[in-house]
């Protein structure tokens, strides 16, 4: 009976080490980042996530928290069986399909929230992509705002962004951008051209505020074009 409790114990363990593993990856951050954030050791973190060593409920939340999510995210199991059966059937619908289905949902139930998106655009993409000479063109065109996500995390969080990350670090950072996300789109209901990185689609709550709000255009250019764009702006990092 007691091999059998330590056998449950240390399956458990892994299962939990997994899921830390999983959050870190999803969230791109090294465990020495996950580490700096939380204030756990790299060498506990290490220990649980290789299924090992005894974990607290306090550390438990401390990592929770420096990967943006709740205690109950990180132990929770396999997803409700009612939404499992949804995915399932969402899975075998095209993108025009899957489009009809979220409108007739959001519609039904009162979860609309997409009400002038067509106004609001979100130009994406990486460095030297040519985001923020489009987008102010564009908002000239349209005779509506141009603002860029990463100067309104600024103004939410009231300092630069390097200030951000030493101070709050990277989950601190994802807070702030949602927030000014919301802002921007309440305070732009009639319309607006926003810029924001290619970045902001590894995190998975905030693309999909951003897909629900805004209408995503992602600019792409050649890599000598980026290469050229990054370099008159000052950047020789490799």
């Amino acid at each position: 009976m007691q091999a059998q409790a330590e056998n449950d114990a240390n399956v458990t363990l892994s299962e939990l080490g997994g899921r830390v593993r999983a959050w870190r990856a999803r969230r791109g951050m090294t465990r020495k980042q996950l580490a700096e954030d939380s204030g756990l050791s790299e060498r506990f973190l290490a220990d649980v996530e290789g299924g090992k060593g005894n974990v607290s409920i306090n550390s438990l939340e401390a990592a929770a928290r420096a990967l943006n999510i709740t205690i109950l995210e990180l132990l929770q199991d396999a997803p409700r069986s009612a939404l499992m059966r949804n995915q399932a059937l969402l899975g075998r619908l095209d993108d025009n399909q899957l489009d009809q289905a979220y409108t007739l949902l959001a519609g039904t139930f009162g979860l609309d929230d997409a009400q002038g998106r067509e106004q609001r655009i979100a130009l994406l993409g990486l460095r030297g992509a040519g985001k923020s000479t489009l987008g102010a063109q564009l908002a000239t065109h349209r005779g509506v705002p141009f603002v860029e996500l990463a100067r309104e995390i600024e103004r939410e969080a009231g300092t630069s962004m390097n200030e951000i990350l030493l101070l709050h670090g990277q989950a601190g950072y994802r807070r702030y951008e949602r927030r000014a996300l919301f802002r921007i789109a309440e305070d732009h209901a009639d319309g607006v051209v926003m810029t924001t990185g290619g970045s902001i689609v590894s995190e998975r709550e905030t693309f999909d505020l951003l897909q629900s709000r805004f209408y995503c255009v992602w600019l792409k250019a050649s890599p000598e074009e980026h290469m050229s764009r990054v370099v008159a702006q000052g950047d020789m990092r490799p």
